[in-house]
C-alpha cells in the first residue's frame, strides 16, 4: 500500500469514503512484513488461565502490560497484565507474571476497579483500562472508561488499590462526538504545546476514528476537536484502540481497522502528519484472532519484544501474546 499523506486524505475524504472497499483480510498474519521497519509478530499464545475466577460475559478485552521491577518494591510479579470484560457489568482485572511468554496469575480479588463507586459515580460497566507510571509523583495512573462516553482517572501507588480522581474526558470536550474512549496516555512533549503527556483515544463522530489531547500533569486536558487519523485511507469503516509507537525519529499510531486488521500511521513528532503505512499486523483467519487482532499493548522482556493484544470476534475475545520474530 502506498502512503498516503495528512494532506491528501484532508483533500479528497469525500472521494476515499465513497470509493475504497474493505480489503479482505490475509489468511494468516503472523509472518506478514511490518511497515516502517517495526518488527514482525508471531503468535505465541494466551497468557492467561483458561479458567478465571472473574469472567462474567466470558470475552476479555483491551490488555494493557506494565513491567513493576524498577518502579515499586514488593511487587507480586515483575510485570502487571491489566484487562477488562467489555460488557456489563466489565471490571477492571489485574493478573501478573515473571515473563511476558507468561504464565500470568490471576489476581484474587478482581476486579480492581467495579462498575460503581461510590459516591463517585454508578455505571452499566467500566472497561478497557491504561495505565501510566507517573516517575514525578511515583504513582501509577489509571484511564478507563464507563459509559462510553467517559473517561476516568484513578491514581494508586502500588498499581492494585486505586483512589478515584475523577472524569478527565467526556464527549462534551471533542464536539461533536457521541463516544470518547478507549484512551492510552504516554508521555510525549511537544515544544508548541508545553506539555509532559498526549491521550490517544476513539472517538465517534461521523465513524469512528483516532483523536488526540495533551496534558502537563496527566489530570486536566486539552483536546483536538478534529481526528488525528481517519478511516477511509486505510479502507476501512471504523478505527478504535490506538497505540502510541516511537521508531526512525518519528512518531506512530497503531490501531484497529474494522476489517480485523491493525493499521499503522505516522503523525510525527509534533501530530501533524498523517501519512498512512497500511497493515501493521494482520490478523489470523483461525484461533484466537478469528480475523480480529485490536487494541495492542506493547512490551521488552530479555532484550525481545512483545505484543499483547485482544484476539477474536466480539462477546468472544480472549488476551493474546505475540512475539517479534
Amino acid at each position: 500500500m502506498s502512503p498516503v499523506t495528512r494532506r491528501q486524505v484532508l483533500a479528497g475524504a469525500a472521494g476515499f469514503a465513497g470509493a475504497l472497499a474493505i480489503p479482505s483480510i490475509a489468511p494468516t498474519a503472523a509472518h506478514a512484513a511490518a511497515p516502517a521497519g517495526f518488527p514482525t509478530y508471531q503468535y505465541l499464545g494466551q497468557p492467561l488461565p483458561a479458567s478465571l475466577a472473574y469472567n462474567p460475559t466470558g470475552e476479555l478485552i483491551f490488555p494493557c502490560i506494565r513491567g513493576m521491577y524498577d518502579k515499586i518494591s514488593g511487587a507480586r510479579g515483575r510485570y502487571y497484565l491489566y484487562y477488562a470484560p467489555h460488557d456489563a457489568p466489565g471490571g477492571i482485572c489485574l493478573a501478573y507474571g515473571n515473563s511476558l511468554s507468561g504464565p500470568f496469575t490471576e489476581h484474587p480479588a478482581n476486579p480492581i476497579i467495579s462498575r460503581t463507586w461510590s459516591p463517585h459515580y454508578s455505571v452499566s460497566h467500566v472497561s478497557s483500562p491504561h495505565v501510566v507510571w507517573n516517575a514525578s509523583t511515583r504513582q501509577f495512573f489509571m484511564y478507563y472508561h464507563g459509559e462510553n462516553t467517559t473517561t476516568r482517572l484513578a491514581i494508586s501507588s502500588d498499581g492494585i488499590n486505586f483512589t478515584y480522581y475523577g472524569t478527565v474526558l467526556t464527549t462534551a470536550m471533542v464536539p461533536g462526538t457521541t463516544e470518547a474512549t478507549y484512551a492510552r496516555v504516554f508521555e510525549h512533549r511537544i515544544a508548541a504545546l508545553g506539555n509532559k503527556y498526549v491521550m490517544v483515544f476513539m472517538g465517534l463522530k461521523s465513524g469512528r476514528r483516532i483523536f488526540w489531547g495533551w496534558s502537563n500533569d496527566g489530570k486536566s486536558w486539552q483536546f483536538d476537536p478534529n481526528p488525528l487519523v481517519s478511516p477511509a485511507a486505510d479502507g476501512q469503516s471504523d478505527l478504535s484502540g490506538p497505540h502510541l509507537l516511537y521508531r526512525n525519529n518519528t512518531t506512530y499510531v497503531v490501531y484497529h481497522g474494522s476489517s480485523g486488521d491493525m493499521f499503522l500511521t505516522e503523525v510525527g513528532n509534533n501530530f501533524d502528519k498523517e501519512i498512512h503505512l497500511g497493515v501493521f499486523h494482520a490478523a489470523l483467519s483461525g484461533a484466537p484472532d478469528n480475523n480480529r487482532s485490536a487494541a495492542p499493548s506493547f512490551g521488552t522482556d530479555g532484550g525481545v519484544q512483545y505484543m499483547f493484544y485482544e484476539a477474536g470476534q466480539r462477546s468472544g475475545t480472549k488476551i493474546a501474546v505475540a512475539r517479534a520474530v
